[in-house]
């Protein structure tokens, strides 16, 4: 269930009862923004909602512990939703919001969502000739890297590159900017910097953990195991592996190999994930 911007704390406590889940959509990042767009809002009203969700979710656990068939509020916790290419914010903004909204306890989930130009009379939104879909899809990428990867939101964006790459996934776009650090060894690596060898999922990075203690994997046993090896064998060191790394080929080099070459017609239901092994 959503609540708009401005709900009462009454209307959010009983609305918390009947809901799994709980949203209130902040729309845009910064607050200038908003106000050019929607007058009417600001981001305290935005705010405050989410405020209650939180509170009403916590008492709520609290009171369980004591009480088993006490109220359940809002279980799933709750969720926002931010609008992508309808105001100058850069994909660094959207992040960094992002990410401090994740250090809430009960925030479990930000949505973006590509503009769509439905107004041609008001200059103050842009005329875009089709919703920003491949920016959208990258910033829900870092996203996943936010919140099961380990990843930093400085590491994916900062002050140099303030927008994500729109060729290339963000955890491969880091890789490429970082080639002091690779190629790692694959049976001797911790399980932190395994996750952020590109093709290397969460489930793939368990199962390395796992394996390895049994015998040393090779290019056939990883390929098994479900890692995306056109992606990873570049930034990886193992038995039976032809390739060459990223310092070898040059940070170009693997970027030129794996840029995918624009097919005439693009198909929207195509775009997901893109990492490949996030799909587990």
């Amino acid at each position: 269930m959503k609540s708009i911007p401005g709900a009462s704390r009454e209307l959010v406590n009983e609305a918390g009862l009947y809901a799994d889940r709980l949203s209130v959509n902040v729309e845009i990042p910064k607050e200038e923004n908003l106000k050019l767009l929607a007058p009417e809002k600001d981001h305290k009203s935005v705010f405050a909602p989410m405020r209650y969700i939180q509170q009403g979710v916590l008492e709520s656990a609290e009171e369980r512990k004591k009480y088993r068939y006490a109220p359940r509020f809002a279980p799933a916790g709750q969720s926002t939703q931010m609008i992508v290419g309808a105001t100058a914010e850069t994909d660094k903004d959207i992040l960094f919001l992002s990410s401090a909204l994740y250090q809430r306890p009960t925030m479990r989930r930000v949505y973006y969502s590509g503009y769509v130009s439905v107004n041609t009379y008001d200059k103050r939104l842009p005329a875009l000739k089709q919703p920003p879909l491949v920016r959208e899809n990258r910033l829900y990428q870092a996203d996943w890297l936010l919140r099961f990867y380990q990843f930093k939101v400085d590491e994916i964006v900062d002050d140099a590159y303030p927008d994500l790459d729109l060729e290339i996934d963000p955890k491969l776009s880091w890789a490429l900017r970082h080639p002091e650090l690779f190629p790692v060894d694959i049976n001797k690596a911790d399980y932190e910097m395994i996750l952020r060898i590109p093709g290397i999922g969460v489930k793939s990075a368990r199962l390395i953990i796992a394996s390895r203690r049994f015998s040393k994997l090779g290019f056939y046993q990883l390929k098994k195991i479900g890692v995306v090896m056109k992606k990873a064998q570049y930034f990886i060191m193992c038995s039976e592996l032809p390739m060459r790394t990223v310092n070898e080929m040059t940070p170009q080099g693997v970027r030129n190999l794996l840029v995918r070459k624009p097919k005439k017609k693009y198909d929207d239901r195509q775009l997901t994930l893109d990492f490949g092994e996030e799909r587990e």
